[in-house]
């Protein structure tokens, strides 16, 4: 009965939220058997511009086919999805770690309610990369994100970190250019009466070509800062953060 249960377990399909993590080989070599095994792999391609190309990714699994998810595919559609892995096993692929965005979660909970096996693969995303700054991780308040339309909403964030002497991490919609966020940041900020004073550029950060810049807004304008990329508004500094900070000034 116990061997007849493993091999039940074993047939059993389910669907597979994997992280790839920040580079094209950031995945972990359990991630690369199961997308080697698994009929139907999905890639969300609309919460970040991904630093590499995702055909060259494509070609490191291969005779595998990668279908490009976009944000209707996932959320409209998400039902498809999941009956697929009813009758196969189903791997979605997300950049970054899993579970970051909320979509991402309501797959898993429309999941349980369908009786679908579900698997997490973790790994690393740009909120245990930021530390590569110097920055002590505990020290970041709410993290926030800068949309690619008119909204300075996300300033309250900064505003409330800033009151508790905390870091914020502001992520860059999808699409937005570096030039731009610059400018809604300076705009954002006098509106809400926030002056900042120095601030952190982190661009591609896990792959070869990452860089991190620190200083004023009009300091960095003219640097070519690739997607994706984030910005950060760095509270009280203790002296070893400031310290650190000073290998990044231009």
């Amino acid at each position: 009965m116990g061997y007849l249960n493993k091999c039940l377990d074993f047939n059993l399909f389910m669907i597979y939220l994997i992280g790839l993590g920040l580079s094209e080989r950031g995945y972990s070599s359990e991630a690369y058997d199961i997308i080697s095994k698994a009929n139907k792999i999905y890639i969300e391609n609309y919460t970040v511009n991904f630093p590499y190309d995702i055909k060259k990714l494509e070609r490191q699994f291969k005779g595998k086919k990668f279908i490009q998810a976009d944000r209707e595919t996932v959320e409209q559609h998400m039902n498809k999805i999941l009956d697929e892995a009813k009758k196969t096993d189903v791997a979605l692929l997300v950049y970054g770690s899993p579970l970051t965005a909320t979509t991402h979660i309501t797959l898993i909970q429309e999941a349980k309610k369908k009786k679908i096996k579900v698997r997490i693969l973790h790994n690393a995303s740009v909120l245990d990369a930021v530390a590569e700054t110097g920055l002590q991780t505990y020290k970041f308040g709410r993290t926030t994100s800068m949309p690619n339309f008119e909204a300075d909403s996300y300033m309250e964030i900064v505003k409330k970190n800033l009151s508790i002497k905390a870091h914020t991490l502001i992520l860059i919609d999808i699409g937005m250019k570096f030039k731009d966020s610059l400018r809604r940041l300076e705009k954002d900020s006098r509106k809400k009466g926030i002056k900042l004073e120095k601030i952190i550029v982190c661009s591609r950060l896990g792959n070869k070509d990452s860089e991190i810049y620190y200083g004023k807004i009009g300091e960095l304008k003219n640097k070519k800062v690739k997607a994706p990329f984030c910005i950060i508004i760095p509270g009280e500094l203790h002296f070893k953060e400031e310290e650190f900070l000073k290998i990044y000034i231009s």
